[in-house]
C-alpha cells in the first residue's frame, strides 16, 4: 500500500501554502514522493540566474507504515542522511506532522 491519497494532497497543499507568493520565482516549497515517503523540499533557482534545473535541498520526511496507517517524522542532519524526530510520537494525522515541520520552533527543520 502507498502513501494515502488524501494524506498527499494535504502535504501539497501545505507546501503550496509554505511557498509565498511574492518570492515564489525564488524559493518554493516542494514534495517529493515514493511508495512510502513524502520529503519535505526547498528548492531555489540557479544562483546565477541562468534557466537550468532548481536545486532541492531536503527538509525533512513523513514515512508511511501501511501496517499502522501511521506518519512518523524524520530530519535531515549536514549529511543528508534522515533520522527519526523523536519529539513528536507516530500519528495517523499526516496534518500534525506538518505542523510541527513549520511551527515547531526547532532549527533541526528550516535552520
Amino acid at each position: 500500500m502507498s502513501v494515502p491519497e488524501l494524506d498527499l494532497q494535504r502535504i501539497k497543499k501545505w507546501c503550496v501554502a509554505e511557498t509565498s507568493p511574492l518570492h515564489a520565482d525564488e524559493l518554493r516549497v516542494e514534495a517529493d514522493v515514493t511508495a512510502t515517503a513524502v520529503t519535505i523540499v526547498e528548492t531555489r533557482p540557479p544562483w546565477d540566474g541562468s534557466a537550468g534545473e532548481w536545486t532541492r535541498f531536503p527538509i525533512a520526511r513523513l514515512r508511511y507504515t501501511a501496517t499502522t496507517r501511521q506518519w512518523t517524522l524524520y530530519w535531515r542532519d549536514r549529511h543528508l542522511r534522515f533520522h527519526r524526530y523523536d519529539r513528536v510520537p507516530a500519528t495517523r494525522h499526516v496534518q500534525e506532522l506538518l505542523d510541527v515541520v513549520a511551527d515547531s520552533g526547532d532549527p533541526i527543520f528550516w535552520g
